[in-house]
């Protein structure tokens, strides 16, 4: 079983769409800075990691632009 499973995360983020963009970007970033934003991370790679913290609420996204 993965974590964070599919269907959490899809209460954070309503489109698997934009959680795949937003998990992509942050892994970009992770890459280039070394940076991770939670304490222990269950995943070595900066994907799993970026899915985490969109998990836990560390990373968040505001669709408010959306359609517009």
């Amino acid at each position: 079983m993965l974590y964070p499973s599919i269907d959490s995360l899809l209460l954070k983020i309503d489109s698997k769409y934009s959680l795949v963009s937003v998990a992509a970007k942050r892994a970009r970033q992770m890459q280039i800075s070394k940076d991770c934003r939670i304490d222990k991370p269950v995943s070595h790679k900066p994907v799993g990691r970026a899915l985490e913290e969109i998990y836990t609420d560390v990373l968040t996204y505001d669709n408010s632009f959306e359609g517009k």
